[in-house]
Protein backbone atom coordinates (compact mmCIF):
# COMPACT_ATOMS: atom_id res chain seq x y z
CA UNK A 1 0.00 0.00 0.00
CA UNK A 2 2.19 3.06 -1.25
CA UNK A 3 -0.61 5.84 -1.03
CA UNK A 4 -3.16 5.57 1.27
CA UNK A 5 -5.97 8.28 2.48
CA UNK A 6 -7.90 7.93 5.78
CA UNK A 7 -12.48 8.22 4.73
CA UNK A 8 -13.30 10.97 6.71
CA UNK A 9 -14.72 9.48 10.00
CA UNK A 10 -17.69 11.16 12.43
CA UNK A 11 -16.03 11.66 15.45
CA UNK A 12 -16.15 13.64 18.23
CA UNK A 13 -13.19 15.60 20.72
CA UNK A 14 -13.57 17.00 23.77
CA UNK A 15 -10.53 18.83 25.57
CA UNK A 16 -10.36 18.39 29.52
CA UNK A 17 -10.11 21.30 31.49
CA UNK A 18 -9.83 20.10 34.58
CA UNK A 19 -6.44 18.30 33.30
CA UNK A 20 -3.36 19.67 35.12
CA UNK A 21 -0.38 21.66 33.47
CA UNK A 22 2.14 19.36 31.94
CA UNK A 23 4.73 20.35 34.47
CA UNK A 24 2.57 19.82 37.10
CA UNK A 25 4.15 16.71 39.20
CA UNK A 26 2.19 13.53 40.14
CA UNK A 27 -0.38 14.45 42.70
CA UNK A 28 0.27 12.63 45.93
CA UNK A 29 -3.48 12.00 46.34
CA UNK A 30 -3.40 9.64 43.82
CA UNK A 31 -0.10 7.71 45.05
CA UNK A 32 -2.46 5.36 47.07
CA UNK A 33 -4.26 4.19 43.63
CA UNK A 34 -1.24 3.76 41.38
CA UNK A 35 2.24 4.72 42.91
CA UNK A 36 5.59 3.67 42.19
CA UNK A 37 6.25 0.96 44.40
CA UNK A 38 2.82 -1.13 43.43
CA UNK A 39 4.33 -0.57 39.98
CA UNK A 40 7.63 -1.93 40.20
CA UNK A 41 6.14 -5.17 42.70
CA UNK A 42 4.04 -5.64 39.63
CA UNK A 43 6.88 -5.33 37.10
CA UNK A 44 9.42 -8.15 39.11
CA UNK A 45 6.53 -10.66 39.67
CA UNK A 46 4.94 -10.48 36.38
CA UNK A 47 8.80 -10.37 34.62
CA UNK A 48 9.41 -13.80 36.72
CA UNK A 49 6.68 -15.70 34.96
CA UNK A 50 6.92 -18.17 31.83
CA UNK A 51 6.96 -17.14 29.03
CA UNK A 52 7.55 -13.47 29.75
CA UNK A 53 9.68 -11.24 27.05
CA UNK A 54 8.65 -7.39 26.11
CA UNK A 55 6.46 -6.93 23.03
CA UNK A 56 7.35 -5.14 19.81
CA UNK A 57 7.70 -1.89 20.05
CA UNK A 58 7.03 -0.86 16.30
CA UNK A 59 7.35 2.62 14.29
CA UNK A 60 5.09 3.23 12.02
CA UNK A 61 6.82 5.50 9.47
CA UNK A 62 4.76 5.10 6.24
CA UNK A 63 1.51 5.76 8.37
CA UNK A 64 2.53 8.79 10.20
CA UNK A 65 3.98 10.34 7.26
CA UNK A 66 0.45 9.66 5.17
CA UNK A 67 -1.08 11.25 8.61
CA UNK A 68 1.55 14.37 8.71
CA UNK A 69 2.78 13.53 11.70
CA UNK A 70 6.50 13.39 12.96
CA UNK A 71 6.30 9.50 13.77
CA UNK A 72 3.72 6.79 15.29
CA UNK A 73 4.95 4.21 17.87
CA UNK A 74 3.22 0.89 17.93
CA UNK A 75 2.92 -1.37 21.22
CA UNK A 76 2.04 -4.47 19.92
CA UNK A 77 0.58 -6.26 22.71
CA UNK A 78 -0.82 -9.19 20.57
CA UNK A 79 2.42 -11.63 21.57
CA UNK A 80 1.87 -11.01 25.35
CA UNK A 81 2.04 -15.00 27.18
CA UNK A 82 0.41 -16.60 24.36
CA UNK A 83 -3.03 -14.84 25.61
CA UNK A 84 -3.54 -12.23 22.23
CA UNK A 85 -3.59 -9.10 24.33
CA UNK A 86 -2.33 -6.83 27.71
CA UNK A 87 -5.01 -7.98 29.58
CA UNK A 88 -2.44 -10.72 30.55
CA UNK A 89 -0.79 -8.50 32.55
CA UNK A 90 -3.97 -7.48 34.78
CA UNK A 91 -6.04 -10.32 35.64
CA UNK A 92 -3.27 -12.94 36.47
CA UNK A 93 -1.73 -10.29 38.53
CA UNK A 94 -4.30 -9.76 40.47
CA UNK A 95 -5.88 -13.38 40.55
CA UNK A 96 -1.35 -13.92 42.28
CA UNK A 97 -2.08 -11.04 44.80
CA UNK A 98 -5.42 -12.63 46.28
CA UNK A 99 -4.26 -16.03 46.30
CA UNK A 100 -0.80 -14.73 48.14
CA UNK A 101 -3.02 -12.93 51.03
CA UNK A 102 -4.82 -15.80 51.32
CA UNK A 103 -1.61 -17.53 51.71
CA UNK A 104 -0.43 -15.40 54.12
CA UNK A 105 -3.47 -15.21 56.24
CA UNK A 106 -3.29 -18.55 56.92
CA UNK A 107 0.53 -19.33 57.45
CA UNK A 108 2.06 -16.53 57.83
CA UNK A 109 4.10 -16.57 54.43
CA UNK A 110 3.26 -14.43 51.33
CA UNK A 111 4.35 -16.77 48.81
CA UNK A 112 5.85 -15.26 45.59
CA UNK A 113 4.07 -16.26 42.14
CA UNK A 114 6.95 -19.16 41.31
CA UNK A 115 6.21 -20.81 44.67
CA UNK A 116 2.18 -20.99 43.70
CA UNK A 117 3.39 -21.80 39.87
CA UNK A 118 5.50 -24.97 41.56
CA UNK A 119 2.16 -25.73 43.55
CA UNK A 120 3.29 -24.83 47.07
CA UNK A 121 0.54 -24.33 49.17
CA UNK A 122 -1.82 -25.90 46.90
CA UNK A 123 -3.33 -27.37 49.43
CA UNK A 124 -5.15 -23.74 50.05
CA UNK A 125 -5.19 -22.15 46.95
CA UNK A 126 -7.16 -25.28 45.41
CA UNK A 127 -10.41 -24.60 47.64
CA UNK A 128 -10.31 -20.99 46.21
CA UNK A 129 -12.80 -20.19 43.18
CA UNK A 130 -12.05 -16.42 41.65
CA UNK A 131 -14.91 -15.12 39.70
CA UNK A 132 -15.13 -11.78 37.31
CA UNK A 133 -17.26 -10.63 34.81
CA UNK A 134 -15.40 -10.31 30.77
CA UNK A 135 -15.97 -9.02 27.05
CA UNK A 136 -13.39 -11.94 26.25
CA UNK A 137 -9.63 -10.71 27.20
CA UNK A 138 -9.74 -9.81 31.35
CA UNK A 139 -11.79 -13.36 31.20
CA UNK A 140 -8.97 -15.00 29.74
CA UNK A 141 -6.30 -13.54 31.49
CA UNK A 142 -8.19 -14.26 34.95
CA UNK A 143 -8.66 -17.74 33.72
CA UNK A 144 -5.10 -18.38 32.52
CA UNK A 145 -3.93 -17.02 36.14
CA UNK A 146 -6.33 -19.22 37.97
CA UNK A 147 -4.33 -22.06 35.99
CA UNK A 148 -1.08 -21.04 36.81
CA UNK A 149 -1.51 -20.24 40.68
CA UNK A 150 -3.94 -23.68 41.25
CA UNK A 151 -7.52 -22.36 41.96
CA UNK A 152 -10.91 -22.76 41.02
CA UNK A 153 -12.24 -19.90 38.56
CA UNK A 154 -15.56 -19.03 36.75
CA UNK A 155 -15.93 -16.36 34.27
CA UNK A 156 -19.25 -14.29 33.46
CA UNK A 157 -19.84 -12.87 29.82
CA UNK A 158 -22.83 -11.10 28.12
CA UNK A 159 -24.76 -11.87 25.34
CA UNK A 160 -22.94 -9.71 22.81
CA UNK A 161 -19.93 -11.68 23.38
CA UNK A 162 -18.78 -14.15 20.40
CA UNK A 163 -18.47 -18.20 21.07
CA UNK A 164 -14.75 -17.64 20.37
CA UNK A 165 -13.83 -15.76 22.75
CA UNK A 166 -16.17 -17.78 25.02
CA UNK A 167 -14.00 -21.19 23.93
CA UNK A 168 -10.55 -19.35 24.28
CA UNK A 169 -11.56 -18.76 28.07
CA UNK A 170 -12.41 -21.84 28.79
CA UNK A 171 -9.80 -24.10 27.38
CA UNK A 172 -7.44 -22.56 30.48
CA UNK A 173 -10.22 -24.64 32.71
CA UNK A 174 -13.05 -22.15 33.46
CA UNK A 175 -15.97 -22.72 34.27
CA UNK A 176 -18.04 -19.80 31.51
CA UNK A 177 -21.59 -18.43 32.71
CA UNK A 178 -23.22 -16.58 29.44
CA UNK A 179 -25.94 -14.26 31.37
CA UNK A 180 -28.75 -11.53 29.13
CA UNK A 181 -27.82 -8.33 29.31
CA UNK A 182 -25.05 -6.19 28.03
CA UNK A 183 -21.00 -6.05 29.85
CA UNK A 184 -22.00 -3.68 33.20
CA UNK A 185 -24.74 -6.59 33.89
CA UNK A 186 -22.13 -9.44 33.76
CA UNK A 187 -20.43 -7.26 36.43
CA UNK A 188 -22.93 -6.84 38.74
CA UNK A 189 -23.77 -10.73 38.13
CA UNK A 190 -20.26 -11.85 38.83
CA UNK A 191 -20.27 -9.37 42.27
CA UNK A 192 -23.76 -10.51 43.07
CA UNK A 193 -23.05 -14.40 42.85
CA UNK A 194 -19.46 -14.28 44.15
CA UNK A 195 -20.67 -12.60 47.71
CA UNK A 196 -23.72 -15.48 48.07
CA UNK A 197 -21.05 -18.02 47.51
CA UNK A 198 -17.89 -17.02 49.10
CA UNK A 199 -15.47 -16.27 45.94
CA UNK A 200 -13.42 -13.58 45.33
CA UNK A 201 -13.91 -11.54 42.46
CA UNK A 202 -11.32 -10.04 40.55
CA UNK A 203 -12.48 -7.20 38.79
CA UNK A 204 -10.88 -5.09 36.45
CA UNK A 205 -13.24 -2.53 37.17
CA UNK A 206 -13.49 -0.45 40.69
CA UNK A 207 -16.95 0.62 42.36
CA UNK A 208 -18.12 1.69 45.58
CA UNK A 209 -16.98 -0.77 47.82
CA UNK A 210 -14.79 -2.66 45.38
CA UNK A 211 -11.26 -0.66 44.93
CA UNK A 212 -8.29 -2.92 46.07
CA UNK A 213 -8.34 -5.83 43.23
CA UNK A 214 -8.65 -3.30 40.33
CA UNK A 215 -5.40 -1.38 41.76
CA UNK A 216 -3.54 -4.50 41.35
CA UNK A 217 -5.29 -4.98 37.81
CA UNK A 218 -3.53 -1.42 36.95
CA UNK A 219 -0.37 -1.90 38.16
CA UNK A 220 0.01 -4.78 36.31
CA UNK A 221 -1.13 -3.24 33.07
CA UNK A 222 2.06 -0.17 34.12
CA UNK A 223 4.33 -2.75 32.75
CA UNK A 224 3.24 -1.75 29.19
CA UNK A 225 4.17 1.52 29.28
CA UNK A 226 7.71 1.32 31.42
CA UNK A 227 8.75 -1.70 28.64
CA UNK A 228 8.24 1.12 26.34
CA UNK A 229 10.29 3.68 27.40
CA UNK A 230 12.81 1.09 28.39
CA UNK A 231 12.94 0.89 24.53
CA UNK A 232 12.68 4.11 22.78
CA UNK A 233 15.63 6.82 22.57
CA UNK A 234 15.26 9.61 24.80
CA UNK A 235 14.78 11.98 21.71
CA UNK A 236 11.64 9.89 20.45
CA UNK A 237 9.80 9.56 23.39
CA UNK A 238 6.39 10.64 22.48
CA UNK A 239 4.29 13.75 22.60
CA UNK A 240 0.98 11.64 22.22
CA UNK A 241 -0.70 9.08 23.67
CA UNK A 242 -3.56 8.13 22.78
CA UNK A 243 -5.29 4.95 24.03
CA UNK A 244 -8.30 3.12 23.48
CA UNK A 245 -10.57 3.50 26.88
CA UNK A 246 -13.27 0.85 27.86
CA UNK A 247 -13.41 1.06 31.80
CA UNK A 248 -10.42 3.31 32.29
CA UNK A 249 -8.09 0.82 33.25
CA UNK A 250 -5.52 0.99 30.96
CA UNK A 251 -5.52 4.57 30.05
CA UNK A 252 -4.95 5.23 33.75
CA UNK A 253 -2.45 2.95 34.25
CA UNK A 254 -0.59 4.60 31.50
CA UNK A 255 -1.31 8.02 32.40
CA UNK A 256 0.10 7.37 36.03
CA UNK A 257 3.47 5.56 35.17
CA UNK A 258 4.35 8.44 32.28
CA UNK A 259 3.08 11.28 34.52
CA UNK A 260 5.65 9.64 37.34
CA UNK A 261 8.62 8.42 35.18
CA UNK A 262 8.62 11.42 33.16
CA UNK A 263 6.97 14.48 34.97
CA UNK A 264 7.11 17.69 33.06
CA UNK A 265 7.86 15.85 29.90
CA UNK A 266 5.34 13.30 29.90
CA UNK A 267 2.96 13.08 26.70
CA UNK A 268 -0.36 14.82 25.98
CA UNK A 269 -3.06 11.68 27.03
CA UNK A 270 -6.00 10.95 24.71
CA UNK A 271 -8.81 8.61 25.16
CA UNK A 272 -10.46 6.98 22.34
CA UNK A 273 -14.00 5.33 23.12
CA UNK A 274 -16.48 3.85 21.00
CA UNK A 275 -19.14 6.32 20.37
CA UNK A 276 -21.84 3.94 21.11
CA UNK A 277 -19.73 3.28 24.74
CA UNK A 278 -18.10 6.29 25.20
CA UNK A 279 -18.56 6.55 29.40
CA UNK A 280 -15.60 8.08 29.74
CA UNK A 281 -16.26 11.15 26.94
CA UNK A 282 -19.30 11.41 28.68
CA UNK A 283 -17.85 11.71 32.18
CA UNK A 284 -15.36 14.20 30.53
CA UNK A 285 -18.14 16.22 29.71
CA UNK A 286 -20.09 16.03 32.90
CA UNK A 287 -17.06 16.64 35.22
CA UNK A 288 -17.95 13.15 37.30
CA UNK A 289 -18.52 9.40 36.39
CA UNK A 290 -21.02 9.51 34.20
CA UNK A 291 -23.14 6.21 33.03
CA UNK A 292 -23.99 5.47 29.68
CA UNK A 293 -27.17 3.32 29.12
CA UNK A 294 -28.78 0.93 26.77
CA UNK A 295 -26.55 -2.12 24.94
CA UNK A 296 -23.24 -0.66 24.50
CA UNK A 297 -23.50 -2.20 20.96
CA UNK A 298 -20.07 -1.97 18.85
CA UNK A 299 -17.89 -3.96 16.96
CA UNK A 300 -15.07 -2.89 19.36
CA UNK A 301 -16.47 -5.36 22.23
CA UNK A 302 -13.50 -5.28 24.54
CA UNK A 303 -14.21 -1.25 24.98
CA UNK A 304 -18.10 -1.54 25.57
CA UNK A 305 -18.51 -0.29 28.56
CA UNK A 306 -20.79 1.66 30.27
CA UNK A 307 -19.42 2.67 33.53
CA UNK A 308 -16.40 3.78 34.48
CA UNK A 309 -13.95 2.49 36.88
CA UNK A 310 -13.94 4.98 39.76
CA UNK A 311 -10.59 5.00 40.54
CA UNK A 312 -9.12 5.18 36.79
CA UNK A 313 -11.44 8.14 36.96
CA UNK A 314 -9.49 9.92 39.57
CA UNK A 315 -6.00 9.69 37.44
CA UNK A 316 -7.59 10.68 33.74
CA UNK A 317 -9.86 13.52 35.22
CA UNK A 318 -6.89 15.11 35.98
CA UNK A 319 -3.75 13.34 33.85
CA UNK A 320 -5.90 13.08 30.29
CA UNK A 321 -5.75 15.74 28.22
CA UNK A 322 -8.84 14.82 25.55
CA UNK A 323 -11.26 12.21 24.92
CA UNK A 324 -11.98 11.07 21.50
CA UNK A 325 -15.33 8.87 20.40
CA UNK A 326 -14.94 6.94 16.91
CA UNK A 327 -17.77 5.08 14.61
CA UNK A 328 -16.71 1.07 14.40
CA UNK A 329 -15.85 1.63 11.01
CA UNK A 330 -12.98 4.05 12.18
CA UNK A 331 -11.57 1.04 13.86
CA UNK A 332 -12.17 -1.71 10.55
CA UNK A 333 -10.42 1.13 8.60
CA UNK A 334 -7.33 0.85 10.98
CA UNK A 335 -7.12 -2.78 11.39
CA UNK A 336 -7.07 -2.60 7.73
CA UNK A 337 -4.09 0.21 6.97
CA UNK A 338 -2.19 -1.89 9.90
CA UNK A 339 -2.79 -5.37 7.90
CA UNK A 340 -1.68 -4.02 4.66
CA UNK A 341 1.47 -1.18 6.03
CA UNK A 342 1.35 2.12 4.88
CA UNK A 343 4.40 3.44 3.19
CA UNK A 344 6.61 0.40 3.42
CA UNK A 345 5.43 -0.21 7.38
CA UNK A 346 5.23 -3.88 8.32
CA UNK A 347 2.00 -4.99 8.22
CA UNK A 348 0.14 -5.63 11.69
CA UNK A 349 -2.28 -7.73 12.96
CA UNK A 350 -4.68 -5.35 15.02
CA UNK A 351 -8.04 -6.58 16.69
CA UNK A 352 -10.93 -4.63 16.59
CA UNK A 353 -11.08 -3.30 20.29
CA UNK A 354 -7.03 -3.57 19.82
CA UNK A 355 -6.90 -0.90 17.26
CA UNK A 356 -9.14 1.68 18.99
CA UNK A 357 -6.46 4.36 19.70
CA UNK A 358 -5.03 4.33 16.27
CA UNK A 359 -8.55 4.72 14.56
CA UNK A 360 -9.14 7.85 17.21
CA UNK A 361 -5.74 8.73 15.44
CA UNK A 362 -6.52 8.33 12.40
CA UNK A 363 -10.29 10.30 12.77
CA UNK A 364 -8.52 13.45 14.43
CA UNK A 365 -6.20 13.42 11.68
CA UNK A 366 -8.30 13.83 8.89
CA UNK A 367 -9.93 17.23 10.49
CA UNK A 368 -7.34 19.82 10.75
CA UNK A 369 -9.64 21.41 13.60
CA UNK A 370 -9.75 18.84 15.25
CA UNK A 371 -5.76 18.49 15.28
CA UNK A 372 -5.37 21.52 15.96
CA UNK A 373 -7.53 21.38 19.15
CA UNK A 374 -4.80 18.28 20.40
CA UNK A 375 -2.11 20.12 19.47
CA UNK A 376 -1.18 17.80 16.25
CA UNK A 377 1.25 18.00 13.80
CA UNK A 378 4.25 17.50 11.96
CA UNK A 379 6.72 17.19 15.11
CA UNK A 380 4.21 15.14 17.20
CA UNK A 381 5.19 11.70 18.03
CA UNK A 382 2.46 9.32 19.13
CA UNK A 383 2.55 6.29 20.95
CA UNK A 384 -0.47 4.24 20.37
CA UNK A 385 -0.95 0.39 22.42
CA UNK A 386 -2.49 -2.18 20.07
CA UNK A 387 -3.83 -3.77 23.12
CA UNK A 388 -4.91 -7.07 21.32
CA UNK A 389 -4.64 -9.22 18.03
CA UNK A 390 -7.15 -11.67 16.70
CA UNK A 391 -8.40 -12.68 19.97
CA UNK A 392 -11.50 -13.23 17.47
CA UNK A 393 -9.41 -14.82 14.89
CA UNK A 394 -12.93 -15.70 12.37
CA UNK A 395 -14.18 -11.79 13.06
CA UNK A 396 -10.49 -10.48 12.34
CA UNK A 397 -10.75 -12.26 8.90
CA UNK A 398 -14.41 -11.59 8.44
CA UNK A 399 -13.08 -7.62 8.75
CA UNK A 400 -10.21 -7.32 7.36
CA UNK A 401 -10.53 -9.52 4.19
CA UNK A 402 -7.65 -12.35 5.36
CA UNK A 403 -6.57 -14.28 8.26
CA UNK A 404 -4.30 -13.18 10.91
CA UNK A 405 -2.07 -16.02 10.00
CA UNK A 406 -1.96 -14.47 6.54
CA UNK A 407 -0.80 -10.98 7.42
CA UNK A 408 1.52 -12.35 10.21
CA UNK A 409 2.98 -14.31 6.94
CA UNK A 410 3.20 -11.30 4.67
CA UNK A 411 5.40 -9.26 7.63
Amino acid sequence: MTHWKPDPFAHRVEVNPRALPSDAPYPPGLSPILGPEGFAAAGQEIRGWPGYRPTNLVSLAGLAASLGLGGIWYKDEGSRFGLGSFKALGGAYAVYRLLAERVKAATGHAPSSAELMAGAHRDITAGITVATATDGNHGRSVAWGAQLFGCRCIVYIHAGVSEGRRDAIAQYGAEVRRIEGNYDDSVHQAAADAAANGWLVVSDTSYEGYMEVPKAVMAGYGLVAQETLDELPVDERPTHLFVQGGVGGLAAALTALLWQKLGPERPQIVVVEPDAADCLFQSALHGKPTKVEGNLDTLMAGLAAGEVSLLAWEILDRGANGFVTVPDEAAISAMRALAEGVGGDTPIVGGEAGVGGLAGLIAVMGDPQSAQKLALGPLSRVLVIGSESDTDPELYERLVGRSGAEVRAAA
